[in-house]
């Protein structure tokens, strides 16, 4: 039996993204023994995959204390794995790759300033260009197998596997239909839109159509989705009581939602995997290429402000505006609420119609 890890230290959408490692290793070697090493806050959209046989969790600032580091690394090292994946190759993976004494060791090269050491056996350059619509970010992780091993036929999809007894969840069965779930901020200041942009896009969809209106935030973005709210016109569609604090708890209530409108991140990530209609508003400083997974204009669309106006991208490439621009909202207040309406509107029409109002 093999043993194989996966190592994926990073946000929620990532892990759920690099879940597609488990689900297409499998099928090459299905006696395995896959385990997932993630940051703790992300384990949600891992539970009950039954192509990941364990997952290990760590808390964030913990993994980059060095002593963590060293005792992860020799605890790793132990489980004498076979493979090792490191789809996001930061500083501290490549470590525990470098030192696990793996026999294949498979990362995504980064042009990296330290020193040029052997962390792994294979390393696997990143794709130039998307050629599926499952977006670059699954693609490459993909190569990372196909580069390596023989895989017959790709599984592109991330999945989200419920139990029946969280396909039964209930807490939105009262509410007025539909029910869509919006997501007023994303995970940091470059990921949200202004909060006064955000509220257009709110009035817009209560002031057209029926139903009732949650937000999705962060726990710790209360206090900002709360000041989002006291901006709109229509509170009496709004409900602040119902929110899940948890993945697992956002997982299911987002099953019962009709769709999602909200900026770039993980909880677009998993409404797609759970087969829901999405409308993403990507920051201006984020590769779309990357990112848009599955979107054909119909079920899945999105805007980005690099497709609205190329010109402010003409001096310089996403990377460097995210460098030079000390107001995370300076390239956002380009992409105006007309802008997206233009876009949303034909969205929200085609899923919404019987609603309007």
């Amino acid at each position: 039996m093999k043993k194989i890890l996966v190592i994926q230290n990073k946000r929620i959408g990532d892990v759920l993204i690099s879940s597609v490692i488990a689900n297409n290793i499998k099928t090459i070697f299905p006696d395995s023994k896959v385990t997932y090493f993630v940051y703790d806050y992300t384990t949600g959209v891992l539970e009950n995959n039954p192509n990941i046989d364990q997952v290990i969790s760590v808390k964030e600032k913990e993994l980059k204390s060095f002593p963590k580091l060293l005792q992860t690394i020799s605890k790793i090292r132990k489980e004498n794995y076979d493979i090792i994946f490191d789809p996001y190759s930061k500083l501290q993976s490549r470590l525990i790759c470098l030192f696990s004494g793996t026999k294949f060791r498979i990362g995504l090269k980064r042009a990296h300033k330290e020193l040029k050491l052997p962390f792994y056996t294979h390393p696997i350059s990143f794709l130039e260009h998307r050629s599926k619509n499952c977006g670059k970010a699954i693609e490459d992780r993909i190569n990372m197998i196909t580069s390596v091993f023989e895989l017959k036929q790709a599984e592109y999809t991330p999945k989200i596997f419920l139990t029946e007894e969280e396909k039964k969840y209930a807490r939105i069965a009262s509410l007025q239909k539909p029910v869509i779930m919006l997501g007023i901020l994303g995970s940091t200041p470059q990921k949200s839109m202004p909060y006064d942009y955000m509220v257009k896009i709110v009035d817009y969809i209560t002031t057209n159509y029926k139903g009732t209106i949650l937000f999705n935030y962060a726990p710790n973005q209360k206090e900002e989705a709360l000041k989002v709210y006291e901006m709109c016109q229509n509170k009496n569609q709004i409900n602040l009581d119902i929110y899940e604090d948890s993945i697992r708890g956002f997982i299911k209530l987002m099953n019962q939602c009709t769709l999602l409108v909200s900026n770039e991140g993980g909880s677009v990530h998993i409404t797609k995997a759970l087969e829901k209609p999405t409308f993403t508003i990507y920051s201006p400083y984020v590769n779309k290429e990357h990112w848009c997974s599955f979107e054909d204009g119909d079920k899945h669309d999105s805007i980005h402000l690099l497709e609205e106006n190329p010109n402010l991208f003409s001096s310089f490439t996403l990377e460097e505006r995210r460098k030079i621009e000390e107001d995370p909202h300076s390239l956002y207040k380009e992409l105006t609420p007309a802008m997206i309406l233009l876009k949303l509107k034909p969205f929200l029409e085609h899923h919404l119609s019987e609603y309007a109002v």
